[in-house]
């Protein structure tokens, strides 16, 4: 796995009483792909020749602004499970055996980064919150990422699965009231997606699905959140104020995500672009540095938005 975190200088004296962002950490999985190689890539991996969803694919990555990407998937796991690759296969126990295993390891790598970068003993973590949308298990991924990290048993725990995209906002949210109700505490966030748990062949029955792929990588990213920073230990990066979540009334069907026997399947309404225009918040602060929003949108569809202070800027 890739890992990298960052670091900066304090320039700005942090609220008392105020959550924030001490330490940041990254991780992806091996498998790099340039996005000028991924249509070939993914209807030969998928053997489809149909020219018209091919040029489709290739539209729609020229108007991203993605260059690379980071994929679980690899041509081991192809010849392992063939099956991934055909239309209407049930291959979600596949699929799950795959993603429980790589999301949780991409999650401990970018926790160990984020540890390393924070520079406090390990112990000194109160409470873990884990999200993500790409597994499905009872104990669930807070408990192997604590395990694998070697955490206190009597941590405290709080997971969050399927929120979709907006997922990591809602677990800053809610480390953030974590961290702001419990004086002394230190909350671990990490979050971690792939997208085999949604991968399928292309198909004109579902045109929405070239949207994923064309946009669509594997990672995890984790945050260490707690408020009062003991400077002679740790360096504030972020301040987090106010938290909102908001949903846009009759639009449920809008983001419609189900767990299928083929894995996770989308389907996305036409007018979703023009619905998230009308109603996105604008960036706050009127492009002050010091001051930005932290914002997502998921199902729903659910805005999730935190107000963040940069203490760096």
């Amino acid at each position: 796995m890739g890992d990298e975190g960052i670091v900066r200088g304090v320039t700005k004296q942090a609220t008392p009483g105020k959550a924030t962002i001490l330490a940041l950490g990254k991780a992806f999985p091996h498998q790099l792909v340039m996005q000028e190689y991924l249509v070939d890539g993914y209807f030969r991996d998928t053997n489809c020749d149909n020219p018209e969803l091919k040029q489709k694919l290739a539209r729609l990555c020229k108007t991203t602004t993605v260059k690379t990407r980071y994929v679980v998937m690899n041509e081991e796991i192809l010849k392992k499970y063939p099956e991934l690759t055909v239309e209407g296969a049930s291959t979600v126990k596949q699929r799950l055996e795959i993603c429980n295993k790589a999301v949780t390891q991409m999650a401990i790598d970018a926790s160990k980064v984020c540890l390393k970068n924070w520079g406090r003993p390990l112990s000194d973590i109160t409470h873990v919150v884990y999200v993500s949308s790409s597994e499905a298990r009872l104990p669930g991924g807070d408990l192997y990422l604590s395990k694998g990290l070697g955490l206190n048993p009597k941590i405290q725990r709080t997971m969050l699965y399927f929120a979709g995209c907006s997922g990591g906002v809602a677990g800053l949210r809610v480390a953030k009231d974590i961290a702001e109700n419990n004086p002394g505490s230190r909350v671990l966030l990490a979050t971690s997606e792939t997208t085999i748990i949604g991968f399928k062949p292309p198909s004109v029955d579902r045109p929405y699905d070239l949207v994923g792929v064309a946009l669509f990588g594997d990672g995890a990213g984790a945050m260490i959140i707690g408020s009062d920073p003991v400077f002679e230990f740790e360096t504030p990066l972020f301040e987090l104020h106010t938290s909102a979540q908001e949903f846009i009334p009759d639009t449920e069907k809008k983001i419609d995500g189900r767990l299928t026997e083929e894995g996770i399947s989308f389907t996305l309404a036409r007018e979703l672009p023009q619905i998230i225009e009308d109603n996105k918040i604008r960036k706050a602060g009127g492009g002050d540095s010091e001051w930005g929003l932290i914002l997502a949108f998921g199902p729903g569809i659910t805005f999730e938005g935190i107000l963040a202070r940069n203490l760096c800027a």
